[in-house]
């Protein structure tokens, strides 16, 4: 199984990008999350590291600047979605890694804050 480090960057852009309220409270993941396509399309107009800001875990050994060092992808590349940090959360908590779902789960913490989720 592979192994993930948490993403500072990643951590940093989604807590600017909630602090400046872009974000998306309600959506169906499944439906939003960033497809094949439009991952490459971001990559078209946007740097690597850009790119790997959408993710909060890097893949211990892979190589940068490819899209298998990105992992936990946690919004729709324009917003942070809350459904996404859920699914971030779920997925690092299933496969036990533990470092990205605590970061996942104190920035879905951070959303319902700023968006007075109580």
């Amino acid at each position: 199984m592979a192994k993930y480090e948490v993403n500072p960057d990643a951590v940093a852009h989604a807590r600017k990008l909630i602090r400046a309220r872009q974000y998306v409270l309600d959506s169906d993941w499944g439906a939003v999350q960033p497809a094949a396509d439009a991952q490459n399309a971001y990559l078209e107009r946007h740097s690597w590291e850009e790119y790997a800001a959408w993710h909060l875990g890097l893949t211990v050994g892979a190589k940068d600047r490819t899209k298998g060092r990105c992992a936990f992808v946690y919004g729709d590349l324009r917003r942070v979605h809350r459904t996404g940090l859920i699914a971030c959360v779920y997925r690092a908590s299933e496969w036990r890694h533990k470092q990205v779902e605590l970061a996942a789960h104190d920035l879905l913490q951070e959303l319902d804050e700023v968006a007075g989720i109580r």
